[in-house]
């Protein structure tokens, strides 16, 4: 299995490569001006965070746009990346009422695959300013905390998946189980 992870110039990227390698995947870490070409052999992308404001600097996403419109496989989109794939789809983004920085309690609305076997509420890491405000009618919110309520989402018919918070890092309790679980969507893809 190959995952590749796009670099969105997010602090925590290399710890996102780092836990595919801990879970054997084969991996690498890319920017996101890389083409589509080069990026369409994969088995699935992981869209890393990143330190631009998405609603205010979006072409600094790079070729994001591309590959969410392109690429038939899975996507994990990860804080900035997560905004930009709901941005990009007709939602909206905008300053959180209350940024998010540090611990917060994650509240699973709906497990899906993403949180299978995972408990209904546990401690997530965040670090954001803005949040997705409103969600694309082919999305559905999978998760909130008190502070934002559209904490993980999933496209309805395709393997999309976007997280506010940041599961790669240890502070995000379960943070190796929602990598497996994204892993085991991209292993019934891949049948």
């Amino acid at each position: 299995m190959k995952v590749l992870v796009v670099d969105n110039g997010g602090q925590w990227t290399h710890r996102e490569w780092r836990v595919l390698k801990y879970l054997k995947v084969d991996t690498k870490i890319v920017p996101n001006s890389t083409p589509f070409e080069e990026v369409e052999e994969a088995d699935a992308l992981v869209l890393s965070g990143g330190s631009p404001s998405v609603a205010c600097e979006a072409g600094r996403m790079g070729n994001n746009g591309v590959y969410l419109d392109r690429f038939p496989g899975p996507i994990l989109a990860i804080c900035a990346g997560h905004q930009f794939m709901c941005t990009h789809f007709g939602g909206s983004i905008g300053p959180a009422q209350r940024p998010e920085f540090g611990a917060a309690a994650l509240h699973v609305l709906e497990e899906g695959e993403i949180f299978s076997g995972l408990p209904k509420q546990f401690q997530v890491w965040e670090s954001h300013n803005d949040e997705v405000k409103s969600l694309p009618d082919a999305f559905q919110v999978l998760a909130r905390t008190d502070d934002c309520p559209i904490e993980a989402v999933r496209h309805r018919s395709r393997p999309l998946f976007g997280l506010q918070f940041h599961p790669e890092v240890e502070n995000t309790e379960h943070g190796y189980e929602i990598f497996q679980n994204f892993l085991k969507v991209v292993e019934s893809w891949k049948r």
